[in-house]
């Protein structure tokens, strides 16, 4: 008689893990509490649905932020190819853009779970939606999985793939945290990722909406700095946002009790200090009879002038033809340092992933099972270990689950 094998959460590591559980002859079910499997992949990439990135394996490697060495064997064991080999096998047409980002030609991510749907059927797996779960218990060699409806099943193995505690909305509350510590395993701090951050600074308010491209971000933990990055981001009513400063986040949460995190943007990353006073010159000599204020609309965004003007403590009214060089060399380096105190991040619910969670100590690394309760297996975000943007989290998802159906 095949092993039953329970899996929670319905989400792209359970689906993979009770898919592959289900081709090797298991009897699967896979419980989800909400009304559809994939709530959350649903809104991933803005509903595109970013399902991997066709880097190569060290690319992968590189871009996990949090314990990458861990999941070595989870990568090579199920790669970003294997993903998408078994989503066209399907008839799921994809296309790999910007960043090696990989997404369903149809742009919709309701295609990538209709997908999955009939991978899990094909294998037999049986699905149960609106299936909570309210503890997890051991008798001798058996799994009891006790539901609200005060119901229970048994089962002789249980894969937790139950996500973190961001986009609650989505069903992601941090049940599985709950019955991986009544297991006794050790739950490492819970912290966002991939999150807006707040500034101190009252200027962010002044700039809400401005978007910023081709810039150069750095974050510095008490004078050193952790951060460094070209791209994107965007100023909003509470501080900023956009890749880079989700990007940053990742770096920076491990010193959020840190008293001084300060972020520093190079508003002008292609010219170095000499070419950008070069630059500088040049324009105060078009503009050598009018203002300050009406001298930098060549350079900047009309939002940013009052704040640089501000910063910069030249007289917004004073006539560019009397500007001395002390002062063009200090607002160069204001320029190339546009600097903001950090305040906290925006909260848990608000970030796309959950840094933190079961101790990858506790977990083999090849085969995603318990060191400490056999037969109990862990995929996906409720794991410590969290990567960038890109696809790279989704395919922690597939990987980590794949390791769980190979081997319950």
């Amino acid at each position: 008689m095949a092993d039953r094998v329970a899996v929670i959460g319905g989400g792209p590591a359970g689906m993979i893990a009770a898919g592959i559980a289900g081709s090797r002859g298991k009897d699967v079910t896979l419980f989800e509490k909400n009304e559809k499997l994939g709530k959350k992949l649903f809104i991933t990439g803005k509903g595109r649905c970013n399902i991997t990135n066709n880097g190569d394996i060290e690319n992968l490697i590189e871009n996990v932020v949090v314990n990458n060495s861990f999941l070595y064997s989870a990568f090579y064991s199920f790669s970003n190819q294997d993903i998408m080999n078994l989503l066209e096998s399907y008839g799921l047409n994809l296309k790999v853009e910007r960043g090696n980002r990989v997404f369903p030609e149809s742009n919709k991510s309701s295609d990538v779970i209709k997908t999955l749907e009939k991978f899990l059927k094909d294998n037999n797996v049986s699905v149960r939606l609106r299936s909570e779960i309210r503890n997890i218990r051991k008798e001798k060699e058996k799994f009891c999985l006790e539901f609200s409806d005060f119901s229970t099943q048994c089962f002789d193995k249980v894969i937790i793939a139950t996500g973190g505690k961001s986009y609650e909305q989505t069903g992601s509350t941090g049940d599985g945290y709950k019955f991986a510590r009544n297991f006794n395993h050790k739950i490492v701090d819970l912290k966002p990722a991939l999150v807006p951050c707040e500034l101190k600074d009252s200027f962010s308010e002044e700039l809400q909406g401005l978007s910023l491209r081709n810039v150069r971000l750095y974050a510095y933990v008490d004078g050193k700095k952790v951060f460094e990055d070209f791209g994107e981001m965007i100023f909003t009513h509470y501080g900023v946002s956009g890749p880079l400063v989700l990007t940053m986040s990742n770096y920076i949460n491990k010193y959020i009790k840190s008293s001084d995190i300060e972020i520093s943007i190079d508003l002008k990353p292609a010219l170095d200090d000499t070419k950008l006073e070069n630059r500088l010159i040049s324009d105060f000599e078009k503009y050598s009879k009018k203002q300050f204020k009406n001298a930098l609309n060549d350079l900047l965004p009309s939002k940013l002038i009052p704040v640089i003007i501000e910063l910069s403590g030249i007289p917004e009214d004073k006539f560019v033809n009397q500007i001395n060089k002390k002062e063009r060399k200090d607002l160069v380096y204001l320029l190339k340092n546009f600097k903001f105190k950090f305040s906290k991040f925006r909260p848990l619910n608000e970030a796309i992933i959950t840094s933190g969670g079961i101790s990858t100590q506790e977990i083999d690394p090849s085969t995603m099972e318990s060191k400490i309760i056999p037969g109990l297996f862990f995929a996906g975000e409720i794991v410590d270990v969290d990567a960038l943007t890109g696809g790279y989290n989704l395919q922690i998802a597939y990987s980590t689950g794949y390791l769980c159906g190979y081997n319950c």
